[in-house]
């Protein structure tokens, strides 16, 4: 940002000064107008960047120099880069947890079945792409994140999902889905007869913005974890005796 300089160089700093206000001798005999300089805060520096706060403050400062304003004119804008602004929308965004649905739900309790293919697919809560515009002076960035697939992982048996699923309906079961669980025991043996299932959606995150600046942003990973009744369908075999 830039802040209002209102005081006389010291005199054994003038000659460091001179270095750094552009046509100062123009304004030499102004009586009114003010030199607007950059600063910065530390409160606002990134908690991982791993840069000594001495280096950002040259490298901001050496790229923002002092800015003559006549009495009366606007304070200069305060230009922060489409990286910097990108990383800062960003870090203001919440994606929701992924929501699913499944088939089959058998009875009163819904219940899937033990060695059956249970379908699973996201819900329309469930964010395939995020994307999130954000302004700053005459910068604006776009951060746009992207996911390809839940990540199932059931506590009793196996998931494939390569996709988000696909819902069940009786003409989609002729086509199949790419997003299924195996359960290979029932809900009896947890707390409320049913099976926990992590769910987690991984983002890949890109942005870019009107300055030229473009990027990409560590993954961004949503879990939850939905409970899903199993039951077992019981069945006896017995070989048929002569009758006399």
């Amino acid at each position: 940002m830039y802040h209002r300089n209102n005081n006389n160089p010291d005199p054994k700093a003038l000659e460091e000064q001179k270095a750094r206000y552009p046509d100062y001798e123009s304004h030499a005999d102004d009586t009114e107008g003010y030199w607007y300089v950059a600063t910065c805060s530390s409160e606002y520096m990134a908690d991982d960047d791993p840069r000594d706060f001495y280096d950002v403050v040259q490298d901001y400062v050496a790229s923002h120099p002092p800015v003559w304003v006549p009495a009366g004119g606007a304070a200069p804008e305060s230009v922060i880069d489409g990286a910097t602004l990108a990383r800062a929308a960003w870090d203001a965004v919440t994606i929701p947890t992924a929501t699913i649905g499944y088939n089959p739900m058998v009875g009163d309790l819904r219940a899937t079945i033990v060695g059956w293919d249970t379908w699973v697919w996201a819900t329309g809560d469930t964010p395939k792409e995020v994307r999130v515009t954000a302004t700053a002076g005459p910068v604006t960035a776009t951060i746009t994140a992207t996911a390809s697939m839940l990540t199932l992982q059931p506590k009793d048996g196996t998931a494939k999902c390569t996709g988000f699923g696909i819902p069940w309906s009786e003409d989609n079961d002729r086509t199949g889905t790419d997003c299924v669980i195996i359960f290979d025991r029932s809900s009896a043996h947890f707390k409320d007869n049913v099976t926990p299932v992590d769910v987690k959606v991984s983002y890949a995150i890109t942005y870019s913005a009107t300055d030229g600046a473009t990027g990409t942003m560590d993954t961004h990973t949503t879990s939850t974890t939905t409970n899903i009744p199993v039951a077992e369908i019981q069945t006896l075999n017995t070989r048929p005796t002569k009758q006399p």
